[in-house]
């Protein structure tokens, strides 16, 4: 709509502080902002130089079929030439058996540069100055890094026994501990709370160097009165001559949504304190490079002062003179000077953080300060060392919490909250009572208002994931101010290194679907303005809606509400996106082609929430995703089109991210699911298909494909690939292919079955759940005739006329989703050299319906809203949706590539 009819149908002025903008000035384009250099031939840094803490990393490489066979070894060139050890290890393969993926670590205290390069080399990489070392006993594992020895008992209530350092003790104890509620309605006489804490019952050795080794602990967490639950996966990473630990800690909720109410969620560990009370420091990083210093005995601000050198040496974190060197009349006195044992940061949303500390138990607590966003990183110890600690995505993932306990007492205790028992108790419960939607005709009808898909007993968070992680680092002296806020940007944003978009898209990894961005005529120009406009968008919508909070950080909004002008978060099935329409493929094409930091952290942030909240771990509805919702898991459309691997593939393969490897396996024979969950259950109108199971062939078969695809890419079992070919010579040997809408499934087998002919059936989501981009892959990397036939047939017929449709169909099926669909077009038109089609397809995406809004005029409205009409200020494209916004760009990106010199 333009200004008039969004004004007239919003119901408001024109009078109203509402200001129209054009592009340019409505949000920042990516494409105005200084991107780091990307040198083709190179690896580099995502945020575009190396972090100033230089802890280990691990990235993940792709190859061209044929370029690396698996016993090749490789070798790492800094930018000043010098080569740097390097462990490397095959993520993916090729059909032919060469290396598709690779997965690399360095050490930590290497200097990579700007630019460096992993190369083919002749014999192993030099071997780093301090190899990590594990070493396996009967009841304990100890790892030793060069720097920090650290000790993990194969089972029982410790994480870490014992963290070492130059044969000291520095840490010990770490644990995950909780509280539970078994009752939050405040009209209730008592509730009781009870704390809980982690058992480990398996130790698995994933790696063991020498720069990098990885232990994999599995338990649960053991309630006091010995029950047991939220079974956890719980990975150390170490890396060679690291002072630091990386902690992913993994857990799913098995609890009773009606009386299990977690009060807390944390890591703690306690401290060894060797120092003078005035030698002990408390850190705590603020917003920036904001840092809270102070010490448990201040020795500043005094009545008398105890001589600048002192002063300073405490307010910088060293060790003070000895007391005979002080002032006079102060070292004699220091035992009335409070000892401060206690100390909070409490961040209860995204907007706010408190620090408050106390002198013990039973006496008030002091306000210190207050900032808006903490980094989530703090340090507690000495002169002689100490713990500095963190968690990423600290305040996005709020209520959360630090807590230094007994800082003046020989152990000090720390707990790093990831929920926050200042805050409510968690609530997962269903939101409302169903409103009396007790038969699917119900249920069904009331779809047709709130277009929530509601079931009794399915809008259950049993079986839902998170993941944390920390960092501990274990050092021999307090840091210093800049190193402690060197060390939070770290634990906020974790180095991260990618090659260049153009080895990547010469390698042919993710089916070629994708090409390098390209201004050079004024139409494409404006297709690559637009894409880069709604990346921008998204990330500025998701910090002025505040899209953050535990549950919530790293999803998006589906539909947008223009009279309230904000997204529709209470309503049924508008509010979160739960991967819709594939706004993950979206964010992560454009990364691939633009090498755009922005985008990759968008991506990053969805894949994480996705593969762990929007999908079921446990329980009746494991390897099966949820359906847009008011709540992640409030929809009763459980379904493979949102646990598929085509949207966390990109993750793994790019970071080797173990957390998503681990959710690529749980989902490899997921279409089982599918005998416990019908996704048409509700349907009266199915026409019968052969076996026990039904698989719709756009979203089940283009999400089991991409499963098995995965599993083949990163085993090289055969059994997948030949799951993959039996399937697509079933599809391909039908003769409505596509059209036959529904096949059997047996999962036993793993076959598709061929269903009976009858009426063509089309749906308009069929292809808009990541199959065109699986099917891009499959005719790439197996060689089934029939099955590319069948394909292409679809893709040119699914926007034709409706005299060519019933020509070949035998009806005139109606066409939804032109624009989107449009890349359907395109990938025909590529395949068969046909520029007639190609234009067709350009056509079909300019068309100014639906999703393919024009990028001129008026319809390009932005908006600058401000009170009294909304609570804060925000700017809205009110004509734009979640699903517009995906299936616009892919389109956009895909047409680019195949038909770019057809526009």
């Amino acid at each position: 709509m333009n200004r008039r009819e969004f004004l007239k149908r919003g119901g408001v002025a024109a009078s109203l502080p509402l200001t129209l903008q054009a592009l340019p000035s409505g949000c920042a384009t990516s494409s105005s902002v200084a991107l780091p250099a990307r040198q083709s031939g190179h690896l580099s840094w995502l945020e575009g130089k190396q972090p100033n803490v230089k802890a280990g990393t691990t990235w993940g490489q792709p190859w061209s079929q044929g370029e690396l066979a698996p016993d090749q070894a490789l070798r790492l060139i800094a930018s000043d030439g010098q080569t740097i050890p390097l462990q490397s290890w095959p993520t993916a393969y090729w059909p032919d058996g060469s290396v598709k993926w690779t997965a690399h670590a360095v050490p930590a205290g290497v200097t990579l540069g700007q630019q460096f390069r992993v190369e083919k080399g002749s014999g192993p990489a030099p071997a780093p100055h301090h190899p990590v070392r594990v070493s396996v006993a009967n009841s304990t594992i100890e790892v030793d890094t060069g720097l920090v020895t650290y000790s993990i008992p194969k089972t029982g209530e410790y994480l870490i026994r014992a963290m070492s350092r130059g044969g000291a003790v520095v840490a010990k104890n770490a644990r995950m501990v909780g509280l539970v509620q078994d009752e939050v309605d405040p009209s209730a006489a008592v509730s009781r709370v009870s704390s809980f804490q982690s058992r480990t019952d398996r130790v698995t050795v994933e790696q063991e160097g020498p720069v990098r080794a990885v232990l994999k602990l599995e338990g649960v967490h053991q309630i006091e009165a010995g029950k047991e639950w939220l079974p956890f996966t719980l990975r150390l990473y170490f890396y060679s001559g690291a002072e630091s630990l990386r902690v992913s800690h993994s857990f799913v909720f098995d609890g009773d949504d009606q009386k299990d109410f977690i009060r807390g969620l944390g890591l703690r560990f306690d401290v060894v304190q060797r120092d003078e009370l005035y030698d002990r420091h408390v850190r705590f990083a603020g917003e920036n490079d904001g840092l809270w210093a102070e010490s448990p005995k201040g020795i500043t601000g005094l009545r008398r002062d105890p001589g600048k050198a002192v002063r300073a040496a405490q307010i910088a974190g060293r060790k003070t003179p000895p007391l005979n060197e002080w002032e006079p009349g102060v070292a004699d006195r220091l035992h009335w000077v409070p000892v401060w044992n206690d100390f909070t940061l409490s961040q209860l949303s995204a907007n706010g953080f408190a620090i408050k500390k106390r002198t013990k138990a039973g006496h008030a607590w002091i306000n210190a300060d207050q900032g808006h966003r903490a980094s989530g990183a703090a340090y507690v110890g000495g002169a002689s060392g100490g713990v500095l600690f963190g968690m990423r995505d600290f305040w996005q993932l709020h209520p959360v919490q630090i807590d230094i306990r007994n800082a003046g007492l020989d152990e000090a205790e720390a707990t790093l909250w990831f929920w926050s028992p200042e805050a409510p108790p968690m609530e997962v419960r269903f939101y409302h009572d169903g409103l009396g939607q007790e038969t699917h005709e119900q249920q069904l009808d009331a779809l047709r208002i709130t277009y929530e898909d509601y079931e009794p007993g399915f809008g259950t968070a049993h079986g839902v994931a998170r993941t944390t992680d920390f960092v501990l680092c274990v050092l021999a002296a307090t840091p210093s101010r800049s190193a402690t806020v060197d060390w939070a940007r770290e634990i906020r944003t974790p180095g991260q290194v990618v090659a260049a978009p153009e080895d990547i898209l010469k390698t042919g990894v993710f089916g070629g679907l994708w090409s390098l961005p390209d201004r050079s005529s004024a139409q494409k120009k404006q297709i690559e303005d637009r894409l880069a406009w709604q990346l921008d968008y998204y990330h500025q919508q998701v910090n002025q809606r505040h899209w953050y909070g535990f549950w919530d950080y790293g999803d998006v909004m589906h539909t947008y509400d223009v009279d309230r002008h904000v997204w529709r978060y209470d309503i049924g099935g508008y509010a979160w996106d739960n991967s819709e329409l594939s706004p993950d493929l979206w964010l992560w094409y454009s990364f691939l082609r633009s090498g755009d930091a922005q985008s990759f952290r968008l991506a990053e942030a969805m894949t994480r929430h996705n593969r762990d909240v929007d999908i079921y771990h446990l329980g009746r509805f494991k390897g099966l995703g949820t359906r847009h919702n008011v709540q992640h898991w409030g929809c009763s459309a459980k379904q493979l089109r949102i646990s598929t691997a085509a949207y966390r593939r990109f993750h793994y393969f790019l970071t080797g991210d173990d957390r998503t490897g681990d959710v690529l396996n749980e989902v490899v024979d997921a279409g089982e699911a599918l005998t416990r969950v019908d996704p048409t259950r509700k349907l009266s109108n199915r026409e019968p298909v052969p076996g026990p199971e039904r698989m719709q062939v756009g979203t089940d078969w283009g999400s089991v494909a991409s499963n098995w695809l995965t599993a083949w890419e990163r085993t090289g079992d055969d059994r997948y690939r030949q799951r993959l070919v039996d399937a697509m010579r079933t599809i391909g040997g039908h003769p409505d292919g596509f059209f036959a809408g529904t096949y059997g499934f047996d999962p036993e087998t793993k076959k598709l079955l061929a269903p009976a002919d009858r009426e063509a059936q089309v749906s308009h989501l069929s292809a808009v759940f990541g199959l065109v981009e699986i099917n891009a892959e499959l005719i790439q990397l197996l060689d089934v005739p029939e099955y590319k036939t069948a394909w292409l047939r679809y893709c040119r017929l699914y926007n034709a006329s409706d005299e060519e449709k019933q020509a070949a169909v035998g009806r005139a099926f109606g066409t939804h989703l032109e624009a989107p669909h449009s890349r359907l077009t395109a990938y025909a038109a590529a395949q068969g050299k046909d520029s007639a089609l190609a234009k067709r397809a350009w056509k079909e995406f300019r068309l100014p319906q639906e999703f393919a809004l024009q990028w001129t005029g008026e319809r390009q409205a932005i908006l600058d809203v401000k009170g009294p009409q909304v609570l804060n200020p925000v700017v809205e494209a009110p004509w734009l949706s979640t699903n517009d916004s995906s299936q616009w760009g892919l389109a956009a990106i895909q047409n680019l590539a195949l038909i770019g010199n057809d526009l």
